[in-house]
């Protein structure tokens, strides 16, 4: 059970480690804001193919494909209905109701964003407690540790946005380190509900990866591609891509 703790909270910590780095980008020029966010968006989309997509297809059975399929456009229409309730959920930011619409588009797009690494974190824990609740210790650290390393870029992508659109530090750090706490969560699911856990996965897995790829689409390529800063927000994208692959490579 110790093993089971301290991977959860390392887990959930590599989020905050992240986040916490992420606090060296002081005051982001908007070129700088695109940058990052597209860097987001590829650490996000290696994150979605690599890390729930391809497991998803793995642990779905014998009707795999009809599983994930069905997985990715559940999650996509759930961050869809997410999006029309999202102007709901300002008063979690601490901004001020009566903002320049320019600044509300911005704050729509940087909780989405928000929403969907919380989302995608739930079963990333899962899948990192029923390791450990297989009985496979050398597995169990290995997917453990891979989801650990990921947090780290992840947790640091989503401070730079929360800044830029207006939000305090403060509220910023305990809005990134409630999504590293829902990571904690799903680790405890997946080890106390192993057999549960196992049928629910690869569902759960498609489904976090279509809230992801949805995001993605609708909300963080078309606003990095608004300013004129195209180029570089491409080439940032594939930078995180990169860089989640890398850590996919050596760590499997």
């Amino acid at each position: 059970m110790q093993p089971v703790i301290l991977t959860a909270l390392g887990v959930g910590g590599a989020t905050v480690i992240g986040a916490l780095l992420g606090f060296l980008f002081k005051k982001p020029s908007h070129k700088f804001n695109d940058i990052v966010l597209s860097f987001a968006a590829g650490v996000m989309l290696a994150a979605a193919v690599i890390g729930l997509v391809l497991p998803s297809l793995e642990y779905g059975g014998k009707f795999s494909i009809l599983v994930t399929v069905a997985g990715l456009f559940c999650g996509a229409l759930c961050l869809n209905l997410i999006d029309k309730l999202v102007p709901h959920l300002h008063k979690m930011t601490g901004l001020d109701q009566e903002m320049h619409p320019d600044q509300t588009a911005q704050l729509n797009k940087v909780l989405l964003f928000v929403i969907a690494i919380a989302i995608h974190n739930l079963p990333e824990g899962i899948a990192a407690g029923v390791s450990f609740g297989t009985g496979d210790a050398l597995q169990a650290f290995t997917v453990a540790g891979g989801i650990a390393l990921q947090n780290i870029p992840e947790g640091m992508v989503i401070i730079a946005p929360m800044i830029a659109a207006g939000m305090s530090h403060k509220r910023t750090f305990v809005i990134a380190l409630a999504t590293g706490i829902v990571e904690v969560i799903g680790t405890f699911i997946g080890y106390f509900a192993v057999s549960i856990s196992t049928v629910i996965l690869p569902f759960a897995l498609a489904f976090a990866g279509g809230t992801m790829l949805y995001v993605i689409s609708d909300e963080m390529i078309p606003e990095t591609h608004a300013h004129g800063n195209e180029r570089g927000a491409t080439y940032a994208l594939l930078a995180g891509f990169s860089l989640m692959l890398a850590f996919d490579f050596l760590l499997g």
